[in-house]
């Protein structure tokens, strides 16, 4: 569950109509309706099979949807959107990735009684993405070792150009991202947030961490708690805290 570092994707991605996601299901499709849906979103270099181990440990009312990055990496792992080798990204990149995930989860609510979602690294920015565009289509929301996504972002200085999913005329006033989230609504709602972390995660920069934290205090009912020792990962504990919160928050 460590993210690996400086691998790009092999391709950038495309305006192409998006492609149905592959999706490691826990549950046949015929066992499915009713039950409570938990959106699961892997971490960059990784895939739908990364975070299943977790499913046991999770409550059993719960249809694990475990879903694959749209992006190919070179090592045989996905990533949803690509990364320079600073971590900075290309805002129009992340908002199609956000709005690709956005339709196919849209169309798997109506068969759930609700539908959460849970995100590690990357797949938290994901998660939280998805839940400022809709606060009231989800139940809740755990966040791992991850962070939200900054709509006032901007690529780094070093990034290469187009071939790192960079454009230079995203460089701008507002930017792609400027109006995606609704986060007035979200402060309306004030959803349910669980996020874990370890102080010392190498991956995660204090950048991105201190936003995610300023913005969680200001817009979400937020459950934040600290894990020494487990760096950019999940530990037992926290994984012990994550059902907790899932079974007590979802009815």
């Amino acid at each position: 569950m460590t993210e690996p570092q400086n691998t790009a994707p092999s391709h950038a991605p495309s305006s192409a109509e998006p492609t149905e996601p592959f999706v490691r299901w826990s549950r046949p499709e015929a066992d499915r309706a009713g039950t409570h849906l938990l959106v699961v979103l892997h971490g960059y270099g990784a895939d739908e099979n990364d975070l299943f181990g977790i499913v046991p440990e999770l409550p059993a009312k719960f249809t694990i949807a475990s879903v694959r990055a749209p992006l190919v990496m070179d090592h045989g792992g996905y990533t949803w959107f690509p990364l320079t080798n600073s971590l900075q990204s290309s805002p129009l990149a992340v908002r199609a990735a956000i709005e690709d995930l956005q339709e196919w989860v849209a169309a798997q609510r109506p068969d759930f009684a609700s539908t959460s979602l849970l995100g590690f690294s990357m797949g938290m920015a994901m998660a939280t993405s998805l839940l400022r565009r809709e606060p009231e289509a989800y139940a809740c929301v755990v966040g791992l070792s991850g962070f939200a996504v900054d709509p006032s972002m901007t690529p780094g200085a070093d990034a290469a150009g187009p071939a790192d999913g960079v454009v230079p005329s995203e460089v701008s006033a507002g930017g792609p991202l400027a109006g995606f989230f609704d986060d007035e609504a979200v402060k309306a709602v004030k959803p349910k947030v669980f996020w874990g972390r370890d102080q010392a995660d190498p991956v995660i920069t204090q950048d991105k961490v201190e936003y995610t934290h300023a913005w969680m205090n200001e817009h979400v009912d937020m459950t934040k708690v600290l894990y020494a020792g487990i760096g950019h990962g999940i530990g037992p504990q926290e994984l012990r805290h994550v059902g907790e919160f899932l079974d007590y928050t979802v009815k």
